[in-house]
């Protein structure tokens, strides 16, 4: 079975909004591998609309700046979890907007390589709710971005949730990969008991 593997960028004050404002001194060579590792593993995309509507408005006229990456990003399957998107214009791309729990359970069960996320919201909460999250990627940067209103953050009000670390990669610039894996529910059931 495919996984769903989400993959974040988050500051040390547990900011994941405007990335691109605090990220990219970041992104240096150890990072740019993992990230082609990481998306080269993947043959699809799953997003909600936010991050949808992002990637499409820059991906598309990337491929110059961006190479094999950009193409990559352009020609894989996209899947948009929506009730509002009707007619995605960057190519490769489904909208799921009926009964999203089931389709993105049978999209699992199809042939092929894993599945990235990108960013956490909404799509990725529903994910971990419903036991579909298979690894939470955390990119965590060594920066403390000092603004953040409750949508901005990874953490919401009224949502929790247990995990298992899997894997730790630490860059020499200070941003560490920590990778989780959602806990076993007994485990997880055992702790409340």
């Amino acid at each position: 079975m495919r996984k769903i593997i989400n993959s974040t960028y988050v500051s040390l004050d547990g900011v994941i909004a405007r990335p691109n404002e605090w990220t990219f001194e970041y992104f240096n060579e150890e990072a740019q591998k993992f990230a082609y590792d990481q998306l080269f593993s993947c043959d699809a995309l799953l997003m909600g609309r936010k991050s949808y509507e992002g990637f499409a408005a820059s991906w598309p006229h990337m491929e110059e700046e961006t190479g094999d990456f950009g193409v990559r990003m352009n020609t894989m399957s996209k899947y948009v979890v929506s009730t509002t998107l009707k007619d995605p214009e960057w190519k490769n791309t489904a909208v799921i907007s009926d009964n999203v729990v089931k389709e993105i359970a049978e999209l699992k069960e199809r042939p092929g390589q894993d599945i990235l996320q990108y960013g956490y919201g909404p799509v990725t909460r529903l994910l971990i709710e419903h036991g579909l999250l298979d690894e939470l990627r955390l990119w965590i940067h060594p920066v403390i971005v000092g603004t953040g209103d409750p949508e901005e953050l990874l953490t919401r009000e009224g949502f929790g949730a247990s995990f298992e670390a899997a894997e730790t990669k630490v860059f020499t610039n200070g941003v560490i990969i920590a990778t989780y894996r959602p806990a076993a529910k007994e485990a997880a059931e055992g702790e409340g008991a």
